[in-house]
C-alpha cells in the first residue's frame, strides 16, 4: 500500500476513476459502448477522439519539461497550422482530392516544424530564457494566423481532410490512431534507447552533461523542433474536427491544459525526470473532467471554477509531502508481542551488561601504565625501546 500511494500514476488514476464513478452515478448509460455500422459509439470513445489533440501537444511538452524547459506557443502553432492547411484546401481546385489533403498536411507540419526550430534556436542559440523566448511566437503566431486567413474563418469542404478526425478505422476513430500510436511510438524510442537518460541528464544538470559528453544543446533544440511538429498535428486534427480555420480561437489556451496534464502525470517543471505514463493520464483525467462538466449539467459560469478545484486537488495529492503523510496513515504499526518485548528488553539488558561489563574493566585498562611504571629505573636505551 505505501508503494502504491507513492507511485506517479495512483493519483492520477484515483482521480480518472472518482470522474468516471461521479458521471456514471449521473448518467448509468455513460460508459455504454455501442456499434454502429462497424463502429464504435459511446462517451468513452468521444473522450477519447477529444484527448487526441492534447494527447500530442502534452508529448511533446513533457520532452521539452523534461529538458528543463517550456513551451507557450504550442497553442498558436495549432491555429498556424490549421489555417495553412485549410487555406491551401480552399484554394486548390479540387479541394476533395486525397493528394490535395496530403500537401495540405505536408506543408502544415513543414511550417510548424520550422516554427518549432526557430523557438529552438532562441532558447539553444541565443540564450533566451524558454517562457520568454516561447511567449514571442505565442503572441506573435496568432497575428500570423490572422494574415494567413485574411482575418476570416476559412471553411471548406473536404472529405478526406474531415476523416483525419472523424474517420474510423478498424472501429475506432482516425485521430485516436494518430495520437496513441505516435504516444508509443515515441515512448518506445525514449525507454528502450539511451534518449530518455540523455535527455533527464540535460534537465538535472545541462553544464555536467554537456561536460560529460552529451550533447544538450543538440538535444534541446530537437524537442522543441518536435513539440512544434506534434502541436501541427494537433492542428491538423482539431481543424478537422470543425472544417474551420479560426486564427482567435483554434487551440487556444491548451498550452495550459497540457502543462497541467504534465504536472498531474508526476513530471516536474524543473526539469529531469520525467512519466510519458503519467502525462497519458492526466489527458484522461483533464479530458474525461470536460465532459463531466456537461454530464453534470454545471453552468458555464461556474466551469472554470470546477476544473480548477478539481486539478488543484490532484495537484496537491502529487506533492511528495501530501503523498508521503498518506503512505504513513495508511500503514499502521505492527504492535510488538510479549516475546517481541521479552527480546528487546533481554537485548536492552545485555546492552546495559556488556556496559557495565566495559566500566568494570576500565580500571584494569587504566592499570596498565600504573604497571609501567616499575621499570621507571629501566636504563634509557631499554625506554627507547619501549616507546
Amino acid at each position: 500500500m505505501r508503494q502504491a500511494l507513492r507511485h506517479h500514476l495512483f493519483w492520477p488514476v484515483a482521480a480518472l476513476v472518482a470522474l468516471v464513478a461521479a458521471n456514471t452515478i449521473a448518467k448509468p448509460s455513460f460508459l455504454a459502448v455501442t456499434v454502429t455500422d462497424g463502429h464504435l459509439f459511446g462517451a468513452p470513445i468521444d473522450i477519447l477522439r477529444a484527448a487526441a489533440p492534447l494527447l500530442l501537444i502534452a508529448l511533446g511538452m513533457t520532452l521539452v519539461i523534461a529538458t528543463r524547459g517550456i513551451d507557450l506557443s504550442v497553442g498558436a502553432v495549432v491555429a498556424v497550422s490549421g489555417a495553412v492547411a485549410l487555406e491551401y484546401i480552399s484554394a486548390s481546385s479540387d479541394p476533395g482530392s486525397p493528394l490535395t489533403v496530403l500537401v495540405a498536411v505536408g506543408i502544415a507540419l513543414g511550417l510548424a516544424l520550422v516554427l518549432g526550430l526557430w523557438n529552438g534556436f532562441l532558447v539553444t542559440v541565443l540564450g533566451i530564457q524558454p517562457i520568454i523566448a516561447t511567449l514571442i511566437l505565442m503572441t506573435a503566431g496568432r497575428g500570423v494566423a490572422m494574415l494567413i486567413t485574411g482575418g476570416f474563418i476559412t471553411t471548406v469542404t473536404s472529405e478526406p481532410y474531415k476523416g483525419l478526425n472523424s474517420g474510423f478505422l478498424l472501429g475506432i476513430p482516425t485521430a485516436v490512431w494518430i495520437a496513441v500510436g505516435l504516444f508509443v511510438v515515441v515512448s518506445v524510442v525514449v525507454r528502450r534507447t539511451a534518449l530518455g537518460m540523455l535527455l533527464e541528464a540535460t534537465g538535472i544538470n545541462p553544464a555536467a552533461s554537456r561536460l560529460a559528453g552529451v550533447r544538450s544543446r543538440t538535444l534541446t533544440w530537437t524537442v522543441y523542433a518536435a513539440c512544434g511538429l506534434f502541436a501541427g498535428l494537433a492542428g491538423i486534427l482539431v481543424s478537422a474536427d470543425t472544417m474551420a480555420a479560426d486564427a482567435n480561437n483554434a487551440g487556444i489556451f491548451i498550452e495550459l491544459d497540457a502543462i497541467l496534464a504534465v504536472v498531474i502525470g508526476g513530471t516536474a517543471l524543473s526539469g529531469g525526470k520525467f512519466n510519458l505514463s503519467g502525462t497519458f493520464a492526466g489527458v484522461l483525467v483533464i479530458a474525461t473532467l470536460e465532459r463531466t462538466v456537461t454530464v453534470l449539467g454545471i453552468s458555464p459560469h461556474v466551469t472554470p471554477l470546477f476544473m480548477a478545484l478539481v486539478v488543484v486537488t490532484v495537484t496537491l495529492l502529487q506533492s511528495p509531502r501530501v503523498r508521503e503523510r498518506f503512505a504513513v496513515a495508511a500503514i499502521r504499526r505492527r504492535p510488538v508481542s510479549d516475546g517481541g518485548r521479552g527480546a528487546e528488553n533481554g537485548s536492552a539488558e545485555d546492552a546495559a551488561g556488556a556496559a557495565g561489563g566495559a566500566g568494570e574493566e576500565a580500571p584494569e585498562a587504566e592499570q596498565a601504565p600504573v604497571a609501567g611504571a616499575e621499570h621507571a629505573s629501566a636504563p634509557d636505551d631499554e625506554k627507547e625501546v619501549t616507546r
